[in-house]
């Protein structure tokens, strides 16, 4: 293989392997693959903007028997500060999300074994009726299986019946690397590798917007990583043509602060900042078939995330008035909605604020500036 061979493919938008992908992680220089990422962005994403949300990310329960070795957040059945969220806390963040000038609310929570489908079809009801202007980016593909195994039901069944009620679009999230023998050491109790991208399928046939996700850097090998991107980008290439299917890719590496497989098995979050650029310029460059590249500023922090827009991404995520699991294990950067633009203009570009279909919108007229104190 030559690295020059196939940065020419890459930019002709051609599928490379994920053999391929692991030759270009190992041998290309970051230079080049920012340079390939980035016109493949001018592209896919023509002109100078940068698009960034106002949203935030609140927890359902913290319930969960999934036992992810990677997770501080989860509370088994019973513990004492285990809690399931109330109609008035809802009410509250939201009020405050749309304060903010927010319109969104992603919605996720554990594998509670308690909470079937009735649950979340009421709560998504309730709070549509309540709110009927904000937008729920809820569950994820181990959430819609879990709840499926609850109710025998199919995938189908399911996201029709929580799409009925109010669903809007579904995050790509507990993905981390969809290869079933890291899945089986780090997150035996979510569902294996090809139930998540069945989910997806079925999402896209289904007409429901969502994006997909990696966390990267713990026990994976280079090949699990791309391979990853490989199942991504096929699953993306079957979807019907007037689906958006995945709509954004975020790659964010392990977080280890406390976690099990820190604590148990000694495995350390050990990306570079120069990894992680490498990891987003890739991302691009593996995955053709999916418009939108976002920089996960949370974990990296705020100068390799302006990095990355110049290495193929195009998106700088929310400001996230509120994000508890990620942070549970030492994720520690905060934006504001005039701090976050203020990063997107230090890197050369123009901040855009977006909705949950990456459509353009105006900033509010009227809202708050949030007071970061935590």
């Amino acid at each position: 293989m030559e690295t020059q061979k196939l940065l020419a493919r890459a930019l002709k938008f051609e599928s490379l392997s994920a053999e391929e992908g692991v030759y270009l992680f190992e041998n290309a220089p970051t230079t080049d693959l920012m340079f390939v990422a980035n016109e493949l962005r001018k592209i896919q994403v023509p002109g100078n903007k940068v698009t960034w949300i106002i949203d935030r990310n609140a927890n359902t329960t913290n319930v969960c028997t999934a036992n992810c070795k990677f997770c501080n957040f989860f509370r088994i059945p019973g513990h004492k500060e285990a809690y399931i969220t109330s109609i008035e806390e809802y009410t509250k963040k939201i009020e405050e999300t749309l304060k903010y000038g927010g319109e969104q609310l992603l919605l996720q929570g554990g594998h509670h074994p308690d909470l079937g489908l009735k649950f979340y079809c009421d709560l998504f009801r309730e709070l549509k009726k309540k709110f009927p202007v904000i937008k729920l980016h809820a569950l994820g593909p181990p959430e819609i299986a879990h709840i499926s195994k609850l109710e025998g039901k199919s995938h189908k069944e399911v996201l029709e019946q929580l799409t009925e009620a109010g669903l809007d679009s579904l995050p790509g999230a507990g993905a981390e690397i969809l290869d079933d023998r890291v899945r089986r050491m780090i997150s035996k109790g979510k569902c294996g590798a090809q139930e998540w991208l069945d989910v997806m399928r079925e999402a896209h046939k289904l007409n429901i917007t969502t994006s997909a996700t990696m966390m990267f850097g713990h026990i994976e090998t280079l090949l699990e990583r791309f391979e990853h991107l490989v199942k991504i980008r096929e699953v993306q290439s079957e979807k019907p043509e007037k689906a958006n299917g995945f709509l954004a890719f975020i790659a964010w590496p392990f977080q280890d602060d406390g976690t099990l497989l820190k604590r148990v098995k000694g495995i350390t979050n050990n990306v570079t900042g120069d990894e992680y650029i490498r990891m987003v310029a890739l991302s691009r460059i593996m995955l053709p078939n999916v418009k939108n590249i976002q920089a996960s500023w949370l974990t990296v922090g705020k100068t390799v995330g302006q990095t990355c827009l110049h290495a193929g991404a195009n998106d700088f995520g929310s400001i996230m008035i509120e994000e508890n699991v990620v942070s549970a294990a030492g994720a520690p950067h905060r934006f504001t909605s005039k701090t976050i633009q203020e990063a997107i203009r230090e890197a050369g570009y123009e901040p855009q604020l977006r909705d949950q279909k990456y459509a353009n919108r105006e900033i509010p007229a009227i809202m708050e500036e949030q007071i970061i104190d935590y």
